[in-house]
């Protein structure tokens, strides 16, 4: 289908110049006046007539004469313009946001053995869940069960349908709160996980928050069983000559005994280990080594992990470290991703607390104690986070 346009100084005269150019074969869309295109100061008019594809397009695209006015001087009388050809564009756009809102309401998940069709109220919600990398199983349970369950005043409730699902993000986070140790209590944590994960960086943020941001003045004392990577022990004892904290370095298992009794005044004490990848069970098993040294002594293991993988890649890191008997779980680099769903379904699916969140490489700033709804906003919002005050 073709559209051309004829101009008129009244919709009869361009209705008389569009019969004489399509004849019969057309048909007329529309007429209106169009200010912008004057003859000798008059408003002219303008029909849109439709014409199917089959006619010889050169002929549609002939120049049509005007003819304003028999009184008028030959250049008027003379004067050609160009059929203009509808431009369909704005049409097909308008068309292709209205098939994207529907397929909004589609369900398309990886595994056929959902058949979920997403209302319209949920839609944002669902896509919110799909950009955060959300667990697919875990967010077809949640979105089938609030779909059937949620009552029918609530879910014409734009705002009460987002809090409601952060009632349900909420439970599905555990949480490790912060509980200062007391005068007389000495507390021993060891942090493990892959390379590159920030762990020394960490221990030095944990170890400024316990002697310096706790309201009371801990002794904190920092051992470092990193002896493989290449300035890791330069890196801590820069840190603890700025903090003027003891640092033990032990480069075998039986010295690690010693190395806590040394620092027995602390009420903290904190062991780094050399990182690895979740497939060299050899370094992994020699963290084992030093911990069955330590049977006599209570070690609260947190495994460090980056915020910024894949879900998959988390499990399989865990499930690789568990054989240390993990406690508790510390996720750095939330300050390089704006994805989440990936924290909050890994969490839900190992059972592990989640104890401190890193969010920069500020010692000792860019370091929050972990909480439930500081990780829902970030969720919601999908924004790079920043430090808290806490």
């Amino acid at each position: 289908m073709n559209m051309l346009s004829f101009l008129g100084e009244t919709p009869t005269e361009a209705l008389q110049n569009a019969l004489k150019e399509c004849g019969d074969d057309g048909i007329v869309v529309s007429t209106k006046k169009i200010a912008d295109k004057m003859v000798d100061g008059k408003d002219m008019y303008e029909i849109l007539i439709a014409l199917e594809d089959d006619k010889n397009q050169e002929q549609l695209r002939h120049k049509v004469q005007i003819n304003t006015n028999h009184n008028k001087s030959n250049s008027i009388r003379n004067e050609t313009l160009n059929p203009q050809v509808y431009d369909f564009r704005a049409e097909i756009l308008q068309m292709h946001e209205e098939i994207k809102k529907v397929q909004k309401t589609l369900w398309e998940p990886k595994s056929k053995l959902y058949d979920l069709v997403v209302p319209s109220e949920f839609i944002d919600i669902y896509q919110l869940f799909e950009k955060n990398d959300f667990d697919e199983e875990m967010t077809y349970t949640i979105l089938k069960k609030t779909i059937t369950q949620l009552p029918l005043s609530m879910k014409s409730n734009e705002q009460k349908i987002n809090d409601f699902f952060k009632l349900i993000l909420r439970r599905m986070i555990p949480i490790k709160f912060e509980i200062a140790t007391r005068v007389h209590q000495r507390k021993v944590m060891m942090f493990v996980g892959p390379t590159g994960v920030g762990k020394t960086t960490t221990i030095a943020k944990l170890a400024a928050r316990y002697a310096y941001k706790m309201g009371m003045e801990y002794k904190v004392g920092i051992i470092t069983l990193d002896s493989f990577r290449v300035g890791a022990i330069e890196q801590l004892k820069a840190y603890t000559n700025i903090m003027r904290l003891p640092l033990e370095i032990v480069k075998k298992s039986e010295d690690l005994v010693e190395a806590i009794l040394r620092l027995q005044d602390c009420h903290y004490i904190l062991i780094d280990t050399a990182g690895s990848s979740q497939y060299d069970i050899d370094k992994i098993e020699i963290i084992g080594d030093y911990q069955t040294r330590l049977k006599d002594i209570d070690i609260e293991k947190t495994l460090v992990l980056p915020a910024n993988i894949k879900q998959n890649d988390l499990l399989e890191i865990y499930e690789r470290y568990s054989v240390l008997g993990l406690n508790a779980i510390l996720f750095t680099k939330l300050d390089e991703t704006r994805s989440f769903g990936n924290i909050i379904s890994f969490a839900y699916k190992v059972k592990k607390s989640i104890s401190y969140l890193s969010v920069g490489q500020n010692v000792p700033d860019d370091l929050i104690c972990a909480d439930d709804n500081y990780l829902i906003d970030c969720f919601m919002e999908r924004k790079i986070p920043q430090r808290i005050a806490k």
